[in-house]
């Protein structure tokens, strides 16, 4: 066997590596967006939109600007934003339910009040969503998206497959997400610990290990054994910086309906928004991932 057909051996063995991962990913997706729309499932919202994504994360290892699978790539986004807008309502609304059940188990009936006004307001944000889910999901996962997937599975991927390698874009990510974190670190240690422009470079960061640790678990099959262990590391940081995020996000959700429209008095407001924000601040100084020096200490 010649060295040129060796070389096309290994090319076809990897792309049908490809083509069985993404191909069982596509699967998944299809079949529980359809379960979707039988009744909304968490569950089924959650695993649609985790697959999405992870499908997401191997179209931009093979084609990272898009250019080859634009069409494809837009048509996954959209469902994991609109199924996403779902799973945040319903993230906020189960955690609100397990905060008024606390306050009316410790007879705190003003706080269970304004709990019961925010998740209903935010049940009839979700059905707006859900409405929009329900009319956007059908066109962006029936026969249409097979008429893309099918063509990129039997023309596209082999070629894209060939020129990629996903060790290469792990240590990429890694590179820039140990950037974040020392631009972190050097916001956490000054005065502008608990800044929004704080608060937005751990989004970032985040975001970055999200990043890191969908692509150690959906491209598993083409990764270096030293990087197996990187979606238990990542999940880890995520689901750490992620309380944060949470936390800060509920904040900003109750501030944008404001008291008013909640018809909420403003000294049950008052001990509610600045609870939450105790929690907020509690998380942040908890989380192991980046440290934060108090301001008193940052000043000496």
């Amino acid at each position: 066997m010649t060295t040129e057909q060796l070389t096309k051996d290994r090319q076809l063995s990897k792309a049908r590596q490809w083509e069985q991962a993404m191909n069982k990913l596509y699967i998944n997706f299809r079949d529980y967006s359809q379960d979707v729309l039988k009744g909304f499932g968490d569950e089924d919202i959650h695993q649609a939109r985790v697959n999405s994504r992870k499908l997401l994360t191997l179209l931009s290892i093979l084609d990272p600007g898009h250019s080859a699978t634009e069409e494809l790539y837009s048509t996954f986004k959209q469902a994991q934003k609109k199924l996403g807008k779902v799973r945040d309502a319903d993230v906020l609304i189960a955690s609100f339910k397990e905060r008024r059940k606390a306050a009316k188990e410790a007879g705190d009936v003003k706080t269970a009040e304004l709990l019961t006004a925010v998740i209903k307001h935010q049940k009839a944000k979700r059905k707006i969503f859900r409405k929009k889910l329900e009319d956007a999901l059908p066109k962006l996962t029936g026969k249409a998206l097979d008429a893309q997937w099918t063509p990129f599975i039997d023309t596209q991927l082999e070629p894209l497959a060939a020129k990629k390698d996903a060790n290469v874009v792990m240590r990429e990510l890694e590179v820039a997400f140990e950037q974040k974190k020392k631009a972190c670190k050097t916001l956490f240690k000054g005065p502008e610990a608990e800044s929004k422009e704080a608060f937005e470079a751990l989004h970032e960061l985040r975001i970055a290990a999200k990043h890191l640790r969908y692509t150690a678990n959906a491209a598993a099959f083409a990764l270096n054994q030293k990087f197996h262990a990187h979606e238990a590391i990542y999940k880890d940081i995520q689901e750490q910086l992620g309380v944060i995020n949470d936390k800060r996000v509920w904040l900003e959700t109750l501030n944008s309906i404001g008291r008013e429209e909640l018809d909420v008095g403003k000294k049950t407001w008052a001990v509610f928004t600045e609870s939450l924000r105790a929690e907020v601040l509690e998380a942040l100084h908890q989380n192991e991932v980046v440290p934060v020096v108090p301001a008193a200490e940052s000043t000496k």
